[in-house]
């Protein structure tokens, strides 16, 4: 698992292998049992997250008491909320985990002093946020002006791992449909492919 961290601390950080070693063995890895709460909506963020193993499932509830599943965060991907600059610091959403999951843990009181220890871990972090922030502003739109078929064509396309992973009626409220809506557009988009 650790070689994944490595392969990202030596593409965006000049640290020599020293400390990128230090680095690694300061870095808290957690194991989590399907099921899990990692956050929930309401509570306050302590931590950010990069999956290594596993699914986790960002999701909220409406005033009608609906989830609304917004992502999924699959193996390299980080799991952060951005709400500093809000008077309210709690969470909006739930991250669950979908599957037994491992996960990088960033505990947000001790962030700083790993900025201050090691600076290039900082620009490091900058750069990956950019990245993510780029194709989810991408995909966002591409999901807006989409039709429901497209939005699934796209997912198969993209990350066709979800299809199976997940549960289909999370994986129909992902894609803005409800799951009797899905099976039809899976069934019409296979028939298609024959």
């Amino acid at each position: 698992m650790k070689q994944v961290l490595l392969k990202y601390l030596t593409r965006y950080t000049s640290l020599n292998e020293e400390e990128k070693q230090a680095v690694l063995d300061e870095i808290p890895i957690q194991a989590y049992k399907k099921g899990t709460v990692l956050l929930r909506q309401g509570d306050v963020p302590t931590a950010c997250y990069f999956v290594l193993k596993g699914c986790v499932r960002q999701f909220s509830i409406d005033e009608e008491g609906r989830e609304r599943t917004s992502n999924f965060y699959t193996e390299e991907q980080a799991v952060a909320i951005f709400n500093h600059h809000k008077p309210d610091k709690s969470s909006e959403y739930t991250f669950t985990c979908l599957e037994d999951c491992v996960a990088v843990v960033g505990k947000l009181e001790t962030e700083q002093d790993m900025y201050a220890k090691y600076t290039p871990l900082q620009s490091m972090t900058r750069r990956m946020i950019e990245e993510n922030f780029g194709q989810m502003q991408e995909e966002f739109a591409a999901f807006i002006a989409s039709t429901p078929e497209e939005r699934f064509k796209t997912l198969a396309a993209k990350r066709p791992h979800l299809i199976n992973r997940v549960p289909q009626h999370q994986l129909a409220s992902y894609l803005g449909m409800t799951p009797e809506s899905l099976s039809r557009i899976k069934r019409r988009v296979h028939q298609n492919k024959i």
